[in-house]
């Protein structure tokens, strides 16, 4: 072992020392092929990004979401400045603005107030709705105040294209579909469904991976369009909005401004990142080849990374935009442990020239630097235990990126520094400036037990706090109130019938078990003599509108409507009280329904009944919106009792009602963070535990250099529950990061601690020669990562920010706890043998 590490050292020395200009010309070559490659870089915010690796209920809201035609589409929504909504002025402003929207070529329809059927402004007979001649706001017969009253009344307007008080509209754009991404899309779906019951085979394997790439190409191209869309349709809101507050929404709308804002941060968290860090050097070292030679280590392995994101494949999404924040100050990290112990070496060793320094430099520096990087993976890789796809993602990325940097780190700094001059060595003033690293030595001196005793306090009240700790989140809680996607969200949920979609499905009986039923029909086929020719087909529909059925559709179309958490129901049940009101007040049964299904004109069957109806499946559809920014809304709670009051009040069976749909699927990733996060603490804990006793032989340093790194994460989780903070894709990542990251001060205070112990054998002496030595680059690195993470306050994005605020927390915590309790620890416990003073 020995032997080998002298061979490595002695072909590490030849190279990189001896021929520094040949390593960088390497270097640069290797840069600029993957800095080449960083072409491919790109960045995904769409929904999939957010959804489970393998949650069945994914599969079946594909499915439903294939069955029922569902389309993607944007929202506007529309509240005049002045006037009633229905005055001429403001019809005019939404004319203008549909008929500028239906212009655009990836607009396949617009539906607004001016376009839907007006039953009741004045009552439309059965003659006429057979007849095709229903009025709408644009038709010369309408009453406008009989249409308010139907507006703000109506089961299926009211909430959906008009709030209940009339003042705001909404205009609803429904998107073109490309047909052979569609088709990709569903190639790819049942190659998953397949992957998932584990009947993918070899050939099929590589189809799907041709598949996956060809979908990739496609969606960077048709995200450029989508871009381009939006703009357009910000363009014609802001020539409309002298005329009154107009907000979009939609998914593609959010999907689009999350793709800009990560843009963003990652050029403001980058650069903003990248001129703080070179405002600490300069503060803490004052000299132009500190600040430039770690500096350039930093871009290097961005540029490095970017370009192996790209060769691979692999896109930046919203949970992964931190990359080159975390990059840069990993990688500053190990440069300034280089740059501490080199100033050390020049004040212990001021005849050794250049070359001897650098060379001890990194020989005493190797070690501790690649375990501290090998912790800080391990905090990383625990990341791919969650479910969540992209923190997956987020934990490859970066445990390849902290390799590069370490890799990149350790040839870049020793080749550069051997092409200058041995610096001036730093004065002994200058070292001795910052006090902060001595204070905290005579304080863990003087008050070492009560240091023990705060801790056990501490932990206890961090340990209520985690306990504290819920997952429940609102989407619409992400975006600070300033945003559009904010403002936009508010007023649809508030007034336009919530945000998050649900959809219940319930299943019927087939009509072979159901033959009791069949005498409702048995006497009444010459009712429908009159009624338009209709195919084959339609003529076994009309039988299946059984009266039971529709007791069933109406009973949980009133259960979900009555419930608070949900704004907008639209179902069969919607078109059963619209006919109830036309009906003078009676129900329909199954022979109306009948007759109503076989003259109702195509394009409303379209509207009416298509969405929320599958003949083929036996099954009816409930569409549901939650509200979103309701402060009493626990997403779990609420879907559980809906399938337990539609089993137990409803009387349905279990196995024929099912719930789907984003609502679903958000939840389900909330639900799997609380379990994630535990298991990837547990996995980092039990991969240092390893690690330690591997790197330092014992078990009793190994326990001592885990608790203080446990307690900083374990603190930032107990701050989270008490101030009622919940876990969220972003925040589930703080904690096994935090470890992986403060774990590097442990590490390199114990490898130094046990070299000072070997001088005099006294704890307290190599206490305080490792606060003045190695503490300087703890504190220096800590202020520099919580600095580092601070400019993410100024993301659009809350959990980002609270990513970076809750960071810095866990770093500044680690750098107190590394300099005081872990002191008093090894002096307390005395794993390197009794010493010479108590």
């Amino acid at each position: 072992m020995g032997n080998n590490k002298g061979t490595f050292t002695h072909r590490y020395t030849a190279w990189v020392l001896n021929r520094p200009l040949w390593t960088i010309a390497i270097l640069i070559l290797v840069v600029g092929v993957l800095g080449y490659q960083s072409r491919n870089f790109r960045i995904d915010a769409s929904t999939e990004t957010l959804l489970l690796e393998n949650d069945k209920d994914l599969r079946y809201a594909r499915e439903i979401s294939k069955r029922y035609g569902i389309q993607d589409f944007l929202l506007i929504s529309f509240t005049p400045k002045s006037g009633d909504l229905l005055d001429q002025d403001n019809l005019s402003t939404i004319e203008g603005l549909r008929d500028s929207l239906s212009r655009l070529a990836s607009v396949e329809s617009v539906l607004t107030i001016l376009d839907v059927p007006l039953l009741e402004s004045p009552p439309v007979s059965f003659k006429q709705l057979s007849q095709n001649k229903i009025p709408t706001l644009e038709s010369p017969t309408i009453d406008k105040n009989l249409a308010i009253t139907e507006l703000s009344e109506s089961h299926f307007y009211r909430d959906l294209l008009v709030s209940r008080d009339v003042e705001t509209t909404a205009i609803i754009i429904n998107l073109k579909t490309d047909p052979s991404y569609s088709k990709l899309i569903t190639t790819r779906n049942e190659f998953l469904d397949k992957k998932a019951q584990g009947q993918l085979s070899p050939t099929e394997a590589a189809e799907y991976a041709r598949i996956v790439d060809e979908i990739r190409t496609q969606q960077v191209s048709l995200n450029a369009e989508q871009h381009q869309n939006i703009l357009a349709v910000r363009a014609i809101m802001d020539a409309n909005r002298d005329n009154g507050q107009l907000f979009l929404g939609g998914i593609s709308m959010i999907a689009d401004d999350m793709v800009t804002y990560i843009k963003n941060d990652l050029r403001i968290f980058g650069m903003g990142v990248f001129l703080l860090l070179v405002l600490m050097l300069g503060l803490f070292f004052k000299s132009k080849r500190w600040i430039i030679l770690p500096m350039l280590c930093c871009f290097l392995s961005v540029i490095v990374m970017m370009g192996v994101l790209g060769t691979f494949g692999w896109d930046v999404t919203v949970i992964s935009s931190n990359f080159i924040s975390l990059q840069l100050i990993i990688t500053l990290a190990i440069s300034v442990h280089l740059i501490v112990r080199f100033r050390e070496y020049q004040v212990t060793l001021p005849e050794a020239d250049n070359r001897t320094l650098v060379r001890k430099t990194i020989q005493s520096k190797f070690v501790p630097c690649l375990f501290a990087t090998l912790t800080t993976i391990a905090g990383f890789t625990s990341l791919m235990l969650c479910d969540i796809k992209p923190v997956i993602h987020f934990g490859w990325m970066m445990s390849i990126g902290i390799l590069l940097s370490l890799a990149l780190t350790f040839v870049l700094f020793p080749a550069g520094a051997m092409l200058v001059k041995k610096p001036k060595p730093p004065s002994q003033n200058r070292i001795l400036k910052f006090s902060f690293t001595k204070f905290l030595g005579r304080i863990t001196e003087a008050y070492g037990t009560a240091i023990l005793i705060l801790t056990v306090i501490f932990t206890i009240i961090t340990v209520v706090g985690v306990s504290r700790l819920r997952v429940e989140n609102s989407f619409i809680d992400y975006f600070k109130e300033s945003t559009e996607i904010y403002q936009g969200m508010k007023i649809i949920d508030q007034k336009l019938g919530g945000t998050t979609p649900l959809d219940v499905i319930v299943q019927f009986e087939t009509f072979e078990e159901d033959d009791s039923e069949d005498d409702e029909f048995e006497i009444e086929d010459d009712f429908f003599a009159d009624s338009k020719e209709g195919t084959p087909e339609d003529d076994d529909r009309k039988y299946w509108f059984m009266d039971h059925r529709l007791e069933v559709i109406e009973r949980v179309h009133d259960y979900l409507d009555n419930r608070l958490e949900i704004g907008k129901v639209l179902s069969l049940g919607t078109l059963l009280k619209i006919g109830r009101r036309l009906n003078d007040g009676k129900s329909l049964d199954s022979l109306d329904m009948a007759v109503l299904y076989t003259k109702l004109p195509e394009k409303y069957k379209g509207l009416l009944l298509s969405p929320y109806v599958s003949f083929d499946n036996n099954e009816v559809r409930f569409t549901v919106r939650i509200k979103d920014s309701l402060k009493s809304l626990q997403r779990n709670i609420l879907l559980k009792e809906i399938k337990h009051d539609l089993v137990h009040q409803l009387d349905l069976d279990e196995t024929k009602v099912h719930l789907a749909g984003t609502m679903v699927l958000y939840n389900n990733m909330l639900q799997s963070l609380f379990s994630s996060q535990i298991k990837t603490l547990g996995a980092v804990a039990f991969a240092l535990l390893i690690m330690f006793l591997f790197l330092f032989r014992s078990l009793k340093i190994a326990l001592i250099a885990l608790f203080p790194n446990l307690l900083s994460a374990g603190a930032v989780l107990g701050v989270m529950g008490w101030l009622d903070i919940p876990l969220d894709m972003m925040t589930i990542t703080i904690a096994a990061i935090s470890i992986g990251i403060a774990v590097d001060n442990t590490i390199h205070y114990i490898h130094r601690f046990k070299e000072e112990i070997k001088i005099d054998g006294d704890y307290y002496g190599s206490l305080h020669r490792c606060h003045n030595s190695i503490g300087h680059a703890m504190y220096y690195t800590s202020i520099i990562i919580i600095v580092g993470f601070s400019i993410l306050i100024l993301s659009n994005f809350l959990p980002t920010i609270y990513f970076g605020l809750f960071t810095g927390l866990a770093m500044l915590i680690a750098l107190i706890t590394s300099l005081t309790l872990l002191p008093q620890l090894l002096v307390w416990l005395k794993p390197f043998g009794p010493g010479n003073r108590s």
